[in-house]
């Protein structure tokens, strides 16, 4: 028998009290349920189905991923506000249909995350329960979430891995959808023998693809294009995996950068870049970048002599 997941385990100290955060999401299911109500509550929440809710789930999402790369904690708090508020709302659209409901959902994953978490849940007994804490192996744990999440997947559908993948890429960002599809693919056997094979690929996609657009400026087909365009972005996708980096977080990144940069030019030139010319233009791009990387190194000299100062104070 697994013991209670909210019990306390010994030498841990209390439980935190979760009584505050109890009421508070009491309060958020009242705010929804009023806005759902037929009679008394907002037509445009009326209208919403799952559905059409789906734009609204990938940006607050999105926002909630823009708010952590900033470190603004401020603006992580409203967002995953806005992203529980769309939890929420999907539970009572079901509920209504008396599909399923809020309850459903959160013992749904509470029974995942003590299934998944044998190392932490099961008696001290088990060989795996000591394997707990900072001190334990993270690797090993994940290793064990996979083999826990492939014996689940084999009890509950006989469909291939294909099926599952396309299934579950379904609502993803493409560029998300791909990191996905390249994992699972590799863990099946469907992998490069180094990251030497990948490069390669990534060479022979770029010539296919300048191959494609010089036939599309011929013919204004750009139907294969567009293919060779996206069979470049998933192997770069594949170049991300072999590295362990994220390339959501890089174009993140550069679209951050970009802006950045984009916005001081604008600045220089009283917001109208018309009629310049590109030599002006990449001129005061360079500048840009180099003002940055300057502001970037005073920052860094400022936070170097705060740090001693309070370690000379301490």
């Amino acid at each position: 028998m697994r013991p209670d997941p909210l019990s306390c385990p010994p030498g841990s100290g209390a439980a935190p009290d979760p009584s505050d955060s109890l009421a508070a999401l009491a309060e958020l299911i009242a705010v929804v349920d009023r806005l759902r109500d037929p009679e008394h509550g907002c037509p445009w929440d009326l209208e919403q189905t799952h559905a059409s809710l789906v734009p609204y789930v990938l940006e607050e999402a999105h926002e909630v991923a823009d708010a952590i790369r900033h470190g603004d904690e401020r603006h992580l708090e409203e967002e995953l506000g806005d992203l529980l508020l769309q939890v929420v709302l999907h539970a009572r659209i079901a509920s209504e249909a008396e599909r399923f409901n809020l309850a459903g959902i959160a013992r749904g994953i509470s029974a995942k995350l003590v299934r998944r978490h044998p190392h932490v849940f099961e008696p001290p007994a088990d060989p795996a329960a000591g394997n707990r804490g900072s001190g334990g192996d993270s690797a090993a744990v994940t290793r064990t979430w996979e083999a826990i999440k492939a014996q689940e997947a084999a009890t509950t559908s006989a469909s291939p891995l294909s099926d599952r993948l396309a299934s579950k890429v379904r609502g993803l960002p493409a560029l998300a959808g791909a990191m996905t599809i390249s994992k699972k693919a590799a863990v099946a056997g469907f992998e490069w023998d180094d990251l030497d094979g990948v490069w390669t690929k990534v060479h022979e996609e770029l010539d296919e693809l300048k191959e494609a657009v010089e036939e599309a400026r011929n013919s204004g087909d750009r139907t294969h294009a567009q293919e060779e365009l996206g069979d470049v972005l998933f192997t770069l996708v594949n170049v991300a995996r072999w590295c362990g980096i994220d390339p959501e977080e890089g174009l993140a990144g550069t679209n951050h950068r970009f802006l950045d940069r984009f916005s001081r030019v604008e600045a220089a030139l009283g917001g109208d870049l018309r009629g310049r010319s590109l030599q002006e233009l990449e001129g005061l791009w360079r500048q840009a970048k180099a003002e940055i990387r300057a502001e970037a190194a005073a920052d860094l000299t400022a936070n170097s002599a705060s740090d001693s100062a309070a370690g000379r104070q301490g």
